[in-house]
């Protein structure tokens, strides 16, 4: 697989956002295509990971959608050699009800999961989510100090994070939690309001996301003062010891 170069700053600035979405079966492609494009989104599909990494290449996109299974280059890979490069937002797209496809997906940086047969309306919705989230995170950062608490510091403007003084590598929705406890260090956050709030998924819905990006958090931050407590039955906060 070829190295990409490119970075997310380099996408086209156009007014409708790009979407690239890679899925080995055609019925597939056709339905994420046309769902997307009636809400005005702009949409390339490709047979291949591979072929959608060439695109990347060439020219960024504002989101990606990847197949977990397709030949050649499998989504997780791709999902990876993106990550290497870009904080694009990645959704993964599987035809297996897998707890370990679920999890590694999550793991590798991906920053939703659906899976197959799912609802194209409910994927247009998470798009949009997505693309919302990242507007705020926006607005956010270009008006934030520093966060500090223990030995962390985020740097919102730059949108990195410090362990003292070695840069912490996490990904999108792993910054996005540590930035949103940081903002409320005296109080515990619920479940409910990180699922609402980082990924804007409904309370209702089943899922272990908050709990898994806790886990992979917390091996981060194992290092220095800074914990993430679990607030049994509620939800998290942080705590500095030492």
């Amino acid at each position: 697989m070829k190295p990409i170069h490119a970075t997310r700053d380099e996408a086209p600035q156009a007014m409708s956002k790009r979407i690239y979405a890679a899925d080995d079966e055609p019925n597939i492609r056709h339905l994420v295509q046309s769902f997307l494009e009636r809400e005005g989104y702009d949409v390339r599909t490709f047979e291949t990971a591979d072929r959608l990494l060439d695109a990347f290449r060439e020219s960024p996109c504002d989101l990606v959608i990847l197949d977990v299974r397709m030949p050649g280059t499998d989504g997780f890979s791709a999902c990876i050699a993106l990550r290497r490069v870009s904080t694009v937002p990645i959704i993964m797209l599987t035809a297996r009800d897998s707890d370990a496809d679920y999890i590694t997906g999550l793991t590798i940086g991906s920053d939703d999961y659906f899976t197959k047969p799912f609802s194209p309306m409910a994927l247009v919705m998470r798009v949009k989510a997505i693309f919302r989230r990242i507007e705020m995170d926006k607005a956010e950062e270009t008006a934030s100090d520093d966060l500090v608490m223990g030995d962390v510091r985020v740097v919102p403007r730059a949108h990195t994070v410090y362990l003292g003084d070695t840069p912490l590598s996490l990904s999108p929705n792993e910054y996005r939690l540590l930035s949103y406890l940081m903002q409320r260090p005296d109080r515990a956050v619920s479940r409910d309001e990180l699922l609402e709030a980082i990924w804007q998924m409904s309370p209702d819905l089943e899922t272990r996301v908050v709990d898994d990006t806790v886990k992979r958090l917390r091996k981060k931050l194992a290092p220095g003062s800074l914990q993430i407590e679990t607030v049994w039955g509620y939800g998290f906060r942080l705590q500095v010891i030492g």
